[in-house]
């Protein structure tokens, strides 16, 4: 199979062609202006508010006026993230996309299909002349991934639509109906540095090969976090000699389970070789334990030079910071079976100026459970003798199983296919939530294409799902019930 070969072709199109528009999170500005001048050259009505959201809108199709008015919605900005080394400018350069069977992926980058498949998926239905459908809106929402802001700010009355189905979810023949809220915690350590000393040894260790993933859909999936892969390394290395770190760097998305993390640590050169003996031994621990879901974890070890190095006690205080801070699953749903409820995620670890900054992010389907998880973050921050702030967070979706347009999807889906869709709530957040705080009245589903790997480069769209997702979502169109 060939791009060209791809089906459904309408939406694959605008796929490409959004692909060839960098769009960061928070710089949404080409993307921006593509979606102005698509409006403008097909003479339909649109407008854009101070944050940058777009709405266009579509006027029903003969003998579908009387039906109720749609929202379409995608977010247009993407997770930007790439292997080592690749060479690639996400402010300037295309992804490259490639077909692998019946998988379409990035050259070592993110594919950028989560939301770029529900954003193209819009402009078919935007473009296309001959489909059934009543009035449509099509909102175009900016950085999802990094604040949720086009939500957050997107203000009372910009919309019209009573109904609004999200294509932002990413299995497709499952269709949700609540997603988890969340909160991030970041932690500021003191960094507190000296000369380093004499008759040491530096090395640089190394934590690769991960697999990654989504920070909420992939957190139950038993993948390793490199950032505590390395602290254990470390943790280890301070048993056995005197440690001293000089810089340490893990990870880098708030919403991404890191898969890279490294550090530059002093020895005594006298224990030089029992360390470089040490870290294989960690690493087939590692192996053993990762065996599954990790197959190419690698702890690499190799030379290395610093001039600093950070205090002992504060040093010491971070790493049992790091090492006791809960990383994954911390409770499952009680409601529905198979969810996720309570989560958190070691996202990164950086040194700058002001300390070493620590973020994690928080995800609850209960408010309260997310702000106790926060709360344990916190704690085990602040006995290391980090500076602690959370933000205000977003909220969640309360699943509605009574829902009209559920009924309606479920119908459609057994219609086209014949066996029933799964509908289930995701521990991942969604715009949803948001959009219900100012719009109580919305009735919502979120469905989408299968997508794996999101928010790494290991990102890939399963092809033929497309073309299931594109078929189910206009026949949903076509039985949308009357005002």
């Amino acid at each position: 199979m060939t791009k060209t070969e791809l089906k459904p072709q309408e939406v694959f199109h605008f796929f490409e062609e959004i692909c060839q528009i960098p769009r960061p999170s928070k710089k949404e500005e080409l993307i921006r202006a593509y979606l102005r001048k698509f409006a403008t050259e097909r003479k339909l009505t649109f407008k854009e508010d101070h944050i940058g959201n777009i709405l266009i809108s579509k006027p029903a199709t003969a003998g579908y006026e009387d039906r109720q008015t749609v929202i379409l919605q995608s977010h247009i900005d993407m997770v930007c993230e790439k292997n080592n080394d690749t060479v690639h400018n996400f402010d300037k350069d295309p992804i490259q996309t490639y077909v692998d069977g019946e998988w379409l992926k990035a050259k070592g980058t993110t594919l950028g299909a989560d939301n770029g498949i529900g954003v193209a998926t819009e402009l078919a239905i935007l473009d296309t002349k001959n489909i059934e459908h009543g009035p449509i809106e099509c909102l175009f929402t900016v950085d999802e991934e990094t604040g949720l802001t086009g939500a957050f700010e997107l203000q009372a009355g910009f919309m019209e639509g009573t109904i609004l189905l999200n294509l932002d979810s990413e299995d497709e023949g499952e269709l949700f109906i609540g997603c988890a809220g969340g909160a991030g915690t970041t932690a500021t350590f003191p960094l507190k540095q000296e000369v380093a000393p004499a008759n040491y040894t530096f090395l640089k260790v190394t934590v690769k090969g991960l697999t990654g993933g989504h920070s909420g859909d992939d957190i139950n999936k038993d993948r390793a976090n490199a950032n505590k892969l390395l602290n254990r390394v470390l943790m280890k290395i301070a048993k056995q000699s005197d440690l001293k770190l000089a810089t340490i760097d893990g990870g880098n998305l708030h919403n991404a389970i890191p898969r890279e993390a490294h550090a530059i640590f002093g020895i005594p050169t006298a224990d030089k070789a029992a360390i470089e003996t040490l870290i294989p031994t960690l690493e087939a621990d590692f192996r053993n334990e990762y065996a599954v879901t990790e197959p190419n974890l690698a702890v690499i070890v190799e030379a290395a030079q610093a001039t600093s190095v950070m205090e002992k006690e504060s040093m010491m205080r971070f790493l049992h910071a790091i090492y006791a801070v809960h990383n994954g699953v911390l409770a499952m749903s009680q409601d529905m079976p198979g969810l996720v409820e309570t989560s958190s995620n070691l996202a990164s670890i950086k040194m700058k100026e002001e300390g070493i900054v620590v973020v994690t992010s928080q995800r609850s389907s209960i408010l309260s459970s997310r702000k106790n998880m926060s709360q344990m973050i916190r704690s085990a921050f602040i006995l290391g003798g980090a500076t602690v702030t959370t933000g205000d967070g977003y909220p969640g979706w309360k699943p509605n199983t009574n829902s009209d347009i559920l009924k309606v999807t479920v119908e459609s889906y057994i219609r086209l296919f014949g066996v029933e869709p799964k509908v289930k709530a995701i521990h991942a957040g969604l715009e949803c939530g948001l959009f219900l705080e100012k719009y109580p009245h919305l009735d919502m589903v979120s469905f989408g294409p299968t997508l794996r790997g999101v928010h790494s480069p290991d990102e890939r769209m399963l092809i033929p799902t497309v073309e299931k997702f594109w078929l189910h979502l206009l026949d949903v169109l076509k039985h949308i019930p009357q005002k």
